[in-house]
């Protein structure tokens, strides 16, 4: 039985530990993409209200409540947030599901992995050790880890706890504040979360949250000149803006953008765990996801076998009302999006690829935001089906006779988030995963991932990572320390002719 949650009429900013009404006055609604109905109104930030929650996120740094709070007491913070987080999940898995129109089922599976973050952040910042590097001469030189300062994360609307944690979490262990600015789609949650964080201990000004939208709440938090770190996951363009924007501010940035993932398939693979591998990479998340399976290339000696069995797989998954239990896929997010998952199919039609399945509305949905899984063959690796991120339920077959033409194809595209491997052959597996031009490789599987592993990607999909201790790493700098242990008494000035040291 789903959790039902009431929800309050207006949501205002959650700045300094409190909620704050907006300067702006000013309110945006918030839609149930399943039904098209409101789901409530929340604040619409502008500069005065960033430059409010940047402004608490950097006295809360510079007194040292958080930022010099001994590790092991930060830790407990963090494992009491996770734990209390893992026992409101219901609440957070039925608001996730009504925001963004995934099926219950899915946000379940995927909310019920978060407490993991804190229970691996605050592990690791019991246990994370600086250097001593090997100084020359008397002297001992070590180093130690210390917070950036202030971090901007800015988050998008199709996972939108998932993607916040995994900044979030790395970030406050670091001893950062933070100031996050969720998409203007699914900006309760977020809000939860904060007044949770304080509930259970997190000082007041060090997660703080502008609601908004990105052209004016986002650019403003991004051009801050007290930002020492962006984090954002969104589309490529707008990662290059916030690139650029953190370089005039010589802040740190890292950006999880596109994708478009290749999934290979070998002859040699078990083609039934293939074709449900292909379905869960294509359409888990209504396809709106970064490293969703788009383009499958099919070795030609099973292609045609694989395409039946993917079309068949399509026609079994069940649409529905995405807080049943038994709807297998929800609506996209929104009527713009789906009005691109439109015009990209029609594109591809105008290319001459062949539509096996899908490619309209379901009739059976008379509301809300829903579109068939859809799969093209007849596919050209120059198609812009095959280049262009679509973020909606539309994959397409591309054939392959070698090992090296797979590999080729997978690389020929501006992004490079994810790829997936499928073979029996583990000298391939390995061998195919080394030339493969991105930052996650799965083989025999797909979108899996865990706090430990490092998630980000190369060329248009983004800079840095999220996740384990790169990703901790790169929410600190490094301090080196230096001290003179010589028993002899130095002075450079002193009139002599001797050569001193002097680095």
């Amino acid at each position: 039985m789903v959790k039902l949650v009431k929800l309050k009429n207006r949501y205002d900013l959650f700045i300094n530990g409190e909620e704050q009404q907006v300067s702006t006055n000013k309110y945006f609604q918030v839609y149930n993409p399943a039904t098209g109905e409101k789901i409530t109104e929340v604040a619409e930030g502008g500069a005065e209200d960033v430059d409010s929650a940047v402004n608490s996120a950097r006295q809360c740094f510079e007194s040292g409540i958080w930022s010099r709070m001994g590790v092991s007491q930060r830790a407990k913070i963090l494992q009491r947030i996770g734990d209390r987080l893992e026992r409101e999940l219901e609440t957070f898995i039925y608001l996730e599901s009504l925001c963004t129109g995934r099926p219950i089922r899915e946000m379940a599976a995927q909310l019920k992995r978060l407490p993991e973050w804190f229970d691996y952040y605050a592990g690791l910042i019991r246990t994370f050790e600086g250097t001593v590097p090997p100084f020359s001469g008397n002297y001992l030189n070590y180093t130690k880890r210390v917070p950036l300062g202030v971090i901007a994360i800015v988050t998008p609307w199709n996972h939108p706890m998932l993607i916040l944690i995994k900044k979030l979490v790395a970030a406050l262990a670091a001893g950062n504040s933070v100031v996050v600015k969720p998409s203007e789609f699914t900006p309760i949650t977020t809000l939860m979360l904060a007044r949770i964080a304080l509930d259970e201990g997190l000082p007041r000004g060090a997660f703080n949250v502008v609601t908004g939208f990105g052209p004016v709440a986002g650019a403003e938090l991004c051009n801050h000149p007290e930002i020492n770190k962006i984090d954002l996951t969104g589309g490529t363009q707008t990662g290059k803006k916030v690139a650029s924007m953190a370089g005039s501010n010589l802040a740190k940035v890292s950006c999880e953008l596109g994708g478009k993932a290749s999934v290979l398939f070998f002859e040699d693979c078990d083609l039934e765990q293939a074709v449900n591998g292909a379905a869960f990479a294509s359409f888990i998340a209504t396809g709106q996801t970064c490293v969703q399976g788009a383009r499958l290339l099919v070795h030609t000696s099973i292609y045609n076998e694989f395409a039946e069995r993917l079309v068949e797989k399509a026609k079994s998954i069940r649409l529905g009302d995405p807080l049943e239990l038994s709807t297998q896929m929800g609506p996209l997010i929104s009527e713009m999006q789906l009005k691109k998952t439109e015009d990209y199919v029609q594109i591809a039609l105008n290319e001459g690829a062949t539509l096996l399945y899908g490619g309209t509305r379901p009739k059976e949905m008379p509301a809300g935001y829903f579109y068939q899984p859809t799969i093209f063959k007849d596919v050209h690796n120059e198609m812009r089906i095959a280049q262009e991120e679509v973020f909606g339920p539309v994959t397409c077959l591309i054939p392959f006779e070698t090992e090296e033409e797979a590999i080729q194809l997978a690389n020929a595209t501006d992004f490079g988030l994810a790829m997936g491997v499928w073979t029996n052959d583990v000298k391939r597996a390995h061998a195919v995963a080394d030339k493969l031009e991105c930052g996650i490789v799965w083989i025999n599987d797909h979108h899996r991932l865990d706090p430990s592993s490092p998630w980000g990607g190369v060329k248009d999909s983004g800079i840095g990572r999220e996740n384990g201790v790169e990703c901790f790493r790169d929410y600190t700098e490094v301090k080196s320390i230096i001290v003179n242990y010589d028993r002899q008494s130095f002075d450079w000035y002193e009139d002599s002719d001797e050569i001193k040291r002097y680095s």
